[in-house]
């Protein structure tokens, strides 16, 4: 999924504010450092989405990448 906004042609640039639940596998290592193998995203709530270029959140478009 990707964005643009309506205002300002913008295609690149966004704010996204988001509440995400996810199922992570930590891997950590002996030495003691976190690897992150698999994530799987299971509830996304978007509560947000400005625009970088013209500041604005009321002409966000979701559109798909062919």
């Amino acid at each position: 999924m990707a964005y643009r906004c309506r205002h300002c042609g913008n295609r690149t640039r966004f704010d996204v504010v988001d509440s995400v639940r996810r199922k992570r596998f930590h891997h950590y290592t002996l030495g003691g450092d976190l690897e992150i193998e698999t994530e799987e995203i299971l509830e996304q709530d978007i509560e947000s989405i400005t625009c970088r270029w013209c500041d604005r959140s009321d002409g966000i478009e979701e559109y798909t990448l062919d």
